[in-house]
C-alpha cells in the first residue's frame, strides 16, 4: 500500500491516476480508480459499484464486494482517501487481510491508516 499525501488535492490524484495508467498492465484485474465522495463503507462500495466490470451493483451488500474483490490481482485507487470513516477504514484492513492479490494506492492530505505502507510526500 502507497499513500501519495499533500496540501493541494489536484497534483495528488493527477499522480495517482498516472501511476494507475501506467503499471494497470501488471495486475491480472487491472486497475479501479474511485474518486471518494463521501466516506461511509456502503460509500466506498456503491462507488467501486458503478465502475466498469465490476459486478456489483449500489446499493450492495459490502460482504458480497470484499468476497468479490478478494479474488482480484488488482491495484485499487482511492482517490481523497482522508473522507474514508474509521469503519470505511476498517472495512479496508479486513479486505486486505482477505485479499491478497489487491494493492491499494491512495491519495490525500495525510497517509492512509491501514495497516503497514509507505507514504510518498508531494
Amino acid at each position: 500500500m502507497l499513500t501519495v499525501t499533500g496540501r493541494f488535492r489536484e497534483p495528488r490524484a493527477l499522480l495517482v491516476r498516472d501511476i494507475a495508467r501506467r503499471i494497470s498492465s501488471n495486475f491480472c484485474d487491472g486497475a479501479a480508480v474511485v474518486s471518494l465522495q463521501g466516506g461511509g463503507v456502503r460509500d466506498l462500495v456503491a462507488a467501486l459499484g458503478r465502475l466498469p466490470g465490476m459486478p456489483f451493483l449500489p446499493p450492495c451488500g459490502t460482504a458480497d464486494a470484499a468476497s468479490w474483490l478478494a479474488e482480484r490481482d488488482m491495484l485499487l485507487v482511492l482517490d481523497d482517501s482522508d473522507r474514508l470513516s474509521p469503519e470505511a477504514l476498517a472495512w479496508l484492513r479486513r479486505l486486505l487481510a482477505a485479499a491478497p492479490g489487491v494493492r491499494i494506492l491512495a491519495a490525500g492530505r495525510h497517509p492512509l491508516a491501514v495497516g503497514q505502507g509507505r507514504v510518498h510526500r508531494l
